[in-house]
């Protein structure tokens, strides 16, 4: 009869978890949710108007904004896995999970954080491309090619994260169905398990090294060169314009890749941080960027600012034209530099 009752918790352990929220805040937890509200809701209408201005105008079919619609579109997918059943723990106290909903939650969690990074690097070459050989620049990156890239990208996290998906798979839960955390995460998961995880953390170190780590590395590399070429140019205008075309993508790089490094070092190495700040920076760094990504755009890009000005002007006002001139000066600036 023990026997039967302990098979029976190992099941119920095994086919649901109970993700709690922020532990030692959950009486604040109603009021950490106005932010996180505000901030949810700002990155799905920026990103949101973002694809709508590319997808609207022809003129701006080109390499660089279709590389900021990808950018746009994975960060409204990857903020909405998290952030409403966040929201939805915070509203109404710990919520239960089924087995298979938790691990497309993790599925999905690590493979748009995977394909962020890859966008941001296939920017980076987007930018070196647009520095250091712009007359190339159109044979280079064509449509065909940005559509590989895309592609690629997406195939390169699947085949990443599957494997951590198959290893979670074969773990036996019966410790604990309680997750302290505001989403299912790979690590999250696999410490309830009775059996070891050393290969889980060996894979998923690995991977996180092999993928963001090294993409972090060629976009340095590629900034590096774009820096050389910068400054062999005798113009200081040049040099004020090519640091334009880059500010906007250097910002995102530096929110995403400092939150992201931030926390997953403090998670391993931080034992004294307590739990819930190391809660709450897991949450920033999949929130933050989507967030302030539009933001970080629509400020630096003259073209996606005239056009989403241009939405909220009156029909009569001339944005369009403003946009063409803008875009015939930003390419005689590009075949100067």
């Amino acid at each position: 009869q023990i026997h039967i009752q302990q098979l029976k918790v190992q099941k119920i352990h095994f086919t649901s978890f109970l993700l709690t929220g922020v532990p030692g805040l959950e009486d604040f937890q109603i009021w950490i949710s106005i932010p996180f509200s505000f901030m949810y809701l700002l990155a799905v209408t920026g990103n949101g108007f973002v694809m709508a201005v590319v997808a609207c105008d022809k003129s701006l079919h080109e390499p660089m904004y279709l590389f900021l619609t990808m950018l746009a579109l994975n960060d409204v997918l990857l903020c909405t896995v998290t952030v409403p059943k966040m929201l939805l723990i915070f509203w109404q106290g710990p919520s239960l999970s089924v087995f298979p909903a938790c691990l497309t939650q993790m599925f999905f969690v690590h493979a748009l954080f995977l394909s962020e990074s890859a966008i941001l690097l296939a920017m980076a070459f987007d930018r070196y491309v647009a520095i250091s050989a712009p007359l190339h620049y159109a044979t280079l990156l064509t449509g065909s090619f940005i559509g590989k890239v895309g592609l690629a990208l997406v195939a390169r996290s699947v085949a990443v994260v599957t494997p951590g998906v198959l290893l979670i798979l074969r773990l036996h839960f019966c410790k604990s169905n309680i997750i302290h955390h505001t989403y299912c995460e790979n690590m999250g998961i696999a410490k309830l398990a009775c059996n070891s995880i050393t290969l889980n953390s060996v894979y998923g170190l690995t991977a996180a090294l092999l993928t963001t780590g090294l993409d972090f590395v060629f976009i340095t590399v590629s900034y590096w060169l774009i820096l050389r070429t910068v400054f062999q140019l005798s113009s200081s205008e040049a040099w004020t314009k090519a640091f334009g075309t880059c500010g906007a993508h250097l910002c995102v790089i530096l929110i995403f890749y400092t939150l992201a490094f931030f926390s997953f070092f403090t998670h391993r190495f931080g034992r004294q941080i307590p739990r819930y700040i190391l809660i709450l920076l897991a949450n920033l760094y999949l929130l933050v960027p989507p967030t302030m990504n539009p933001i970080v755009y629509g400020i630096k890009t003259k073209e996606i600012r005239i056009r989403v000005l241009g939405l909220f002007s009156q029909p009569k006002q001339p944005w369009n034209n403003e946009l063409t001139r803008t875009k015939e000066s930003e390419m005689d600036d590009q075949i100067k530099i």
